[in-house]
């Protein structure tokens, strides 16, 4: 087997799937060491490998991203970087600009079409651990995701206040998991995972209260807040059947709060 020319390398590791990259560069590692710090995870067997090189800087990173499929290979490009990946080897490449965001966007479109394959996601939310049970607080942006977790209480665990991490667990259920991706809060989130055990469609209003949705609530509510950048017909699919089988596992219920601590109370008090 011909030796990788790219001496160095980094593993990153987020709800078990890591990705080892190969680069030349130290700056580039000092850059996935600094973005991704707490998930960065040395594995002896990565499950996916991609060969990075940099460019220089250009004026794109503000474009549109766009995922397409030509046969089996996955094609990823915006402005600041090109990626391709074949899910047959598990390899692929990366161009881009020497930018922790840059790479932050590959990794998030790879995870995205990863877990469309095996029943999970990533999901525009927040989420937190709390007495050994995870919550995922979601809806559109402005609505609360932030807020609610800097109103979690000090023996919470913060998962993410920006991009939850959802997979499907050993025994039929759904686990959620921390992930570096982080929103206004601007730091990563744990690197911890529990068992789902709550769902919460957020909503601002003049009490504190949760509602029950019906199926078709529930599902249409998780499907316009799931990540997913790929207009591939059979992933779109994948991606609905994915969101009817989480809401048929896990409750999902939506969550109407005042901006004080007293809504966690409320939320501690759940049963699944």
């Amino acid at each position: 087997m011909t030796q990788n020319p790219l001496h160095l390398h980094a593993d990153i590791g987020i709800g078990g799937i890591h990705v080892r990259l190969h680069t030349d560069s130290q700056a580039y590692l000092d850059v996935i060491g600094e973005r991704f710090a707490g998930f960065i995870e040395s594995v002896d067997r990565p499950d996916y490998e991609f060969d990075v090189s940099l460019v220089p800087p250009g004026n794109g990173a503000g474009e549109q991203v766009r995922v397409s499929r030509e046969g089996e290979l996955w094609r990823v490009q915006r402005g600041d970087f090109l990626a391709e990946w074949d899910p047959r080897t598990r390899r692929g490449w990366i161009r881009q600009v020497l930018s922790p965001f840059s790479l932050d966007s590959v990794i998030r479109i790879v995870i995205t079409l990863v877990l469309a394959g095996e029943g999970g996601m990533l999901m525009h939310a927040s989420s937190a651990i709390r007495n050994g049970r995870a919550f995922v607080f979601t809806g559109v942006s402005g609505v609360g995701k932030t807020t609610i977790s800097r109103l979690a209480p000090a023996d919470a665990h913060l998962l993410t206040d920006e991009m939850s991490f959802i997979r499907r667990d050993d025994d039929g259920g759904y686990r959620a998991f921390g992930t570096p991706f982080a929103g206004e809060l601007a730091k990563p989130g744990e690197n911890l995972n529990a068992p789902l055990a709550g769902i919460f469609l957020l909503a601002q209003g003049p009490e504190n209260r949760i509602d029950e949705l019906s199926p078709t609530e529930a599902v249409r509510g998780l499907l316009a807040n799931i990540l997913f950048f790929a207009q591939d017909p059979e992933l779109v699919k994948a991606i609905f059947d994915s969101a009817i089988a989480l809401a048929s596992r896990v409750p999902v219920r939506r969550l109407t709060f005042l901006p004080d601590t007293r809504v966690w109370e409320l939320i501690g008090n759940e049963r699944a």
